[in-house]
């Protein structure tokens, strides 16, 4: 499938497959929705309630919402096991392109993004002392973890192209995966999402978007009375 580099509305780049007419990050701004989705509806919530956080990221592609969490985190403070899980690599020769770090300002911490792309999968390594990451490639329908994570950043390609990742059969896996308590974010706010999502046990709430999208969702696995 072709895929080219396209710069967004913020000036931070994107992997653009045209036979989709997708990305894997939106065109009205990468780093914006990385930061509006995922920290600031997603981070922001649970770091409230412990310093101590295991994150599952569905779509770990570019490394964008893996090195905004480590930045973040880092000037929070937090301690952070981290879990991307892709079943399709990004090419080492796509990484080069990215902007990210440039973008971000964080030309000090270019060795941590390489780092990350560069690390074995499968087996947990240090990024920096508070901050561990394991990859694994994996299909999101072979996920088995229980009660392992306090969030999930849920960054699946759309339902347009892969409706079998926006389905119940997935959402219970994300279900079983998360703390009670824990939280998962997406961009996504379609309302076949939301029904899959509550018709597995998640309380949804519908919650401004990042830039270009109205609404997005918020999930919660809330303590079984």
């Amino acid at each position: 499938m072709k895929r080219e580099i396209l710069i967004t509305s913020d000036g931070s780049t994107t992997i653009h497959l045209p036979d989709w007419d997708e990305q894997y990050h939106s065109k009205h701004g990468a780093i914006q929705e990385a930061y509006h989705v995922f920290l600031r509806a997603g981070l922001d919530t649970v770091m409230v309630n412990t310093r101590k956080l295991a994150i599952l990221e569905i779509g770990f592609g570019t490394g964008l919402n893996a090195f905004i969490t480590f930045l973040e985190g880092r000037k929070e403070k937090l301690e952070i096991e981290y879990v991307g899980v892709e079943a399709y690599p990004v090419a080492a020769s796509e990484v080069l392109k990215l902007n990210y770090v440039e973008e971000l300002k964080a030309t000090a911490d270019q060795h941590l993004f390489d780092k990350m792309h560069e690390i074995s999968w499968e087996e947990q390594q240090g990024i920096s002392e508070d901050f561990k990451l394991t990859k694994r490639k994996q299909f999101f329908q072979d996920i088995t973890d229980k009660a392992a994570f306090d969030l999930i950043y849920f960054d699946a390609f759309g339902a347009k192209n892969q409706p079998e990742l926006w389905t119940a059969p997935i959402f219970l896996k994300m279900y079983e995966a998360i703390r009670e308590n824990g939280v998962l974010v997406t961009y996504c706010a379609k309302g076949s999402a939301r029904r899959a999502m509550q018709a597995v046990g998640f309380s949804v709430e519908r919650i401004p978007g990042p830039p270009g999208k109205r609404e997005m969702l918020r999930a919660t696995k809330k303590p079984i009375v």
